[in-house]
């Protein structure tokens, strides 16, 4: 059973999927986001495609573990997507994962122009891959 992990922002959705045995994470798009609609189909398509049965969303959580604005709209939207394709979806605590997907690719030597382009795709798979490796404990 494939699982979902997706790093929601205001302009993108890093996407990523787990293996069939939910071992590993891999990136798989970034959404550019235009309208919450076309954002579900798109998420729809995505989880149909990889048949994947539960979904993992970023939580944007302060240092000290609060929750603030972004944190809430993350909720709101894993919300929207368990009520919209009625499975599973789990709150991932992803302090600081954008910034460790960015260190990863400035030391593979990977330009600032493709870092940009993969950075959301990188932050899902690191979101997924805490989550993955969570459950195996």
């Amino acid at each position: 059973m494939r699982i979902m992990g997706l790093d929601l922002g205001d302009k993108t959705i890093g996407v990523a999927v787990s293996d069939e045995l939910g071992w590993t994470a891999q990136g798989i798009e970034t959404i550019r986001r235009s309208d919450i609609e076309e954002d579900l189909k798109k998420l729809k398509a995505l989880l149909e495609q990889y048949e994947a049965r539960e979904i993992v969303v970023g939580l944007p959580k302060n240092m000290n573990g609060t929750i603030g604005p972004r944190g809430e709209l993350s909720q709101q939207f894993a919300a929207l997507l368990e009520e919209t394709f009625a499975m599973p979806v789990h709150l991932w605590d992803e302090r600081l994962t954008t910034m460790a997907a960015e260190k990863m690719l400035v030391a593979a030597d990977v330009s600032r122009k493709k870092r940009k382009k993969v950075i959301d795709k990188m932050a899902a798979v690191m979101i997924l891959q805490g989550f993955l490796d969570f459950k195996q404990t």
